[in-house]
């Protein structure tokens, strides 16, 4: 048989993948040649399978129609590979086809394929860092085998219909897809992800003043244009029939999502405005998601904070807690985890409680604390209507100014955390009296060292009611002979307490009421060790034993013991000073998401570990971004873009000062929160005058106001806001390499009735303390608390995309 010669007008060979082979077999079934009732041609020569809706859909529009032949085509061209890779064909064919045409070949339709796809195409190296690489030589066979294998197995990040959510997606969820995707955390069962070990970067965008009723209508944006208008597609317009019109104005509605759907909806062009169109090229559906808070008996009361939340990773249980929770008869905390902890030797100094902390905690100041007349005058005042005053029996150490208590470096020890410091760890014993009142009835003082330094009993001026024996351990016959008055002690103490002694104690304002007592130096193991739920709940001394120093404490119904009290909370203070400022707040069972990342190899690598970058507005390293290898602060949206684009290209410059290889990239877009006026940042001076800049710089500054609440942008400006801010994020994903997993989320709602209601209720607590109901210019009732709760609930709503680029 010879050899049939080709014409030239004869077409290249077109290597077809099963799939389309099938479908080009069953058109020709059809009678007179009749092409399949599922099946249209496009415009690329592609055949296209698909229901009768979603070929409408591909046909709405030029975009739509080029995105979803895209979007099918490498679906099956996926599919086809697959099949034709197990039977060993594809492979070989390839390897032919790659010797004969070379690099550069655009006639062959299967690399024009391949570019029109939303994957990269498979001539570029697998393991260049950019998606733009510039290396134009030819592959070897080895890098083309690599780079089919990406392509038949390219990963993805994907929602799947047959998923049953039981509860909303939160924001800890979000940072477990990234442990999983770079580290040790476990595979997430509410979104699939395909290839894992093909996702070589994650970059996660905070973008706040983004939420949901922009998708949904709630949130006024421009109005939903039709696309063939919005394009400029005369042709698409004269092949809409009526019934087509129809239909496109029924999908023209906002997307059916609200903040109590657990799924996600699918983006679609023609659902959504204008200014968010451009996220339907980089992601497929809207995710609402969730924002933790803080309650009490289902009443929020805060929320915590988006950034904490996803930098803040919790440190893994070790097999000895995890066997306590299972056994069941493990009775109290379990004890603190310190294996991945760094301590960070700390003066006491660093400790003392300031005059807000001292205010908010009950105590009353020293006179010390207050440096203009007026000051001291006035808070004479206020412990004189409190009854707190000289004249009502209480006494101020000898202290006249804070300086008074400076030791010099000079005479402070090398490496001593007292610091030159007396410390005295103080606690007392009280019982209740005919008038309700808690009196002094023992104090014990012990020094640093552990050394009882005072063991007194008291004898009250007045009458005891209950003895309190239970917990105070103080009965009728101990104080029979007793002689001490609380003058003796209140003498004897300011003997003792000198400008350079720090007392220390747990809720010491209980114990320096009882002996009627001020100093401006205190060390509170209350405030040292907060409780989870914040003031004005503490943790109790015993519970903080158990936790931290694995000791039991005040057991038995003997009641307490004031020494051992007292060498309890000395221990505690001696633990935080050798542990850092962070041992024992919510950072103890926490870890930066970075370090956790610092214990991950990256694969096919040289043991090297993974890196972090942190790239926001301001200083981040002062911040969430000091334990990130890479920390870029910026002063624009528009510099965050840029940085982004250094630091995934190699060229960020590290704490070390060499350049390096990051891994996992957290920025923050903040010019949408800005222009909405949700800008929840502590008023410094460098902070605001950051602020101040980029409003000006927006256009927003007003001259009248400086107010926050003022500057807020509606309607078509609000919809500018919108879409200058998807343009950087189109900008980011547009730079990111290829196989990097692309995350956006909005972190939490309109924060600021929640500022308001807060600050309402700080102003009522400060003025409860000093003033009757009826003079209150501040009340917080049920009314407050129930609608502080709905502001926070109404805030925890958030949007977020998820993608591999």
């Amino acid at each position: 048989m010879t050899k049939r010669k080709r014409n030239d007008h004869d077409q290249d060979p077109i290597d077809v993948g099963l799939g389309a082979t099938l479908a080009h077999l069953r058109s020709e079934t059809q009678p007179n040649g009749a092409e399949s009732a599922n099946a249209v041609d496009d415009d690329e020569g592609w055949t296209v399978v698909g229901s009768k809706r979603r070929r409408k859909e591909r046909e709405s529009s030029p975009s739509d129609r080029h995105n979803g032949s895209r979007l099918h085509r490498s679906e099956r061209d996926r599919r086809s590979t697959s099949a034709d890779a197990r039977d060993g064909r594809r492979d070989r064919s390839e390897e032919r086809r790659d010797a004969q045409i070379g690099v550069g070949d655009r006639s062959n339709p299967f690399i024009a394929s391949r570019d029109a796809d939303s994957r990269p195409s498979p001539l570029t190296n697998p393991f260049s860092t950019r998606s733009d690489s510039s290396e134009n030589k030819p592959l070897s066979k080895e890098e083309r085998r690599k780079e089919r294998k990406l392509d038949r197995h390219y990963p993805a990040i994907e929602h799947s219909h047959h998923a049953r959510l039981q509860s909303h997606v939160k924001l800890g969820d979000l940072q477990s897809l990234v442990l999983y995707l770079l580290a040790d955390g476990n595979a997430p069962q509410w979104v699939s992800v395909r290839s894992r070990s093909s996702i070589q970067r994650v970059v996660m965008l905070l973008v706040p003043g983004l939420d949901l009723g922009m998708f949904n209508g709630d949130t006024a944006l421009d109005s939903l244009q039709p696309l063939q208008t919005l394009h400029g597609d005369e042709s698409a317009k004269d092949h809409t029939d009526a019934a087509s019109s129809q239909e496109a104005s029924a999908e023209s509605k906002p997307l059916r999502i609200s903040p109590d759907d657990f799924y996600p909806a699918a983006l679609k062009s023609n659902r959504i405005p204008a200014a968010l169109r451009p996220l339907v090229d980089m992601f497929e559906h809207v995710w609402p998601i969730k924002a933790p808070g803080e309650h009490r008996a289902n009443q929020y009361i805060r929320l915590h904070s988006p950034i904490h939340t996803m930098l803040t990773s919790q440190i893994p249980k070790t097999q000895e807690e995890k066997h306590m929770k299972k056994k069941g008869n493990h009775k109290g905390p379990t004890p603190q985890n310190s294996k991945h902890w760094d301590n960070k030797r700390t003066r006491i100094t660093q400790f003392v409680a300031t005059l807000i902390d001292q205010q908010d905690n009950e105590y009353v100041p020293h006179p010390a604390w207050f440096t203009t007349p007026e000051s001291k005058k006035a808070a004479l005042e206020r412990r004189r209507a409190t009854k707190q005053s000289p004249d009502d029996g209480w006494v101020d150490t000898n202290v006249a100014s804070l300086e008074d208590g400076d030791v010099p470096e000079s005479e402070i020890e090398q490496g001593s955390v007292a610091a030159g410091r007396r410390v005295l760890s103080v606690d007392c014993e009280m019982c209740k009296a005919e008038n309700d009142e808690f009196v002094l009835t023992r104090v014990s003082l012990l020094d640093w060292d552990g050394t009882t330094v005072l063991d007194r009993l008291v004898k009250p001026s007045v009458a005891i009611k209950d003895y309190l024996t239970q917990y105070s351990g103080i009965t009728a016959a101990m104080l029979e002979n007793v002689t001490t008055t609380l003058s003796d002690i209140q003498t004897e103490l300011l003997e003792l307490i000198t400008p350079r002694t720090i007392l220390v104690g747990h809720s010491l304002n209980s114990d320096l009421n009882a002996l009627k007592l001020t100093h401006p130096f205190l060390v509170d193991t209350g405030i040292l060790f907060p409780h989870p739920r914040g003031p004005p709940y503490k943790q109790s001394l015993k519970w903080l034993a158990q936790k931290y120093l694995h000791r039991e404490v005040q057991k038995g119904t003997k009641g307490h013991d004031s020494v051992e009290d007292a060498r309890t909370c000395l221990d505690l203070v001696k633990q935080k000073c050798e542990k850092g400022p962070t041992w024992g707040t919510g950072d103890t069972n926490a870890e930066s998401i970075f370090k956790r990342l610092g214990r991950s190899t990256r694969p096919k690598s040289n043991n090297e570990t993974r890196n972090g970058a942190v790239i926001d507005w301001g200083e981040p390293n002062r911040g969430h971004g000091n334990q990130a290898k890479v920390s870029i602060g910026c002063k624009s949206d528009a510099e965050v873009v840029e940085a982004i684009d250094r630091a995934l290209g190699g060229s960020a410059v590290g704490k070390d000062g060499a350049t390096e290889t990051v891994d996992f990239v957290w920025a923050r877009l903040r010019e949408l929160e800005l222009s909405r006026g949700w800008w929840d940042d502590a008023k410094s001076a460098d902070v605001e005058a950051m602020r101040q800049s980029a409003l000006q710089r927006l256009n927003l500054s007003k001259e009248d106001t400086d107010a926050e609440a003022d500057i807020e942008v509606k309607g078509s400006e609000l919809s500018d806001a919108v879409s200058k801010t998807v343009k950087h994020i189109a900008q980011i994903y547009d730079s990111l390499p290829r196989c990097t997993a692309f995350i956006v989320y909005s972190g939490t709602g309109d924060p600021r009735e929640i500022r308001r209601l807060q600050a309402m209720q700080q102003q009522y607590r400060r003025e409860y303390q000093t003033k009757n109901w009826d003079n209150l210019s501040v009340k917080w009732t049920d009314t407050e608390i129930q609608a502080l709760s709905k502001a926070c609930q109404q805030a925890r709503n958030g949007v977020a995309f998820i993608g591999v680029k």
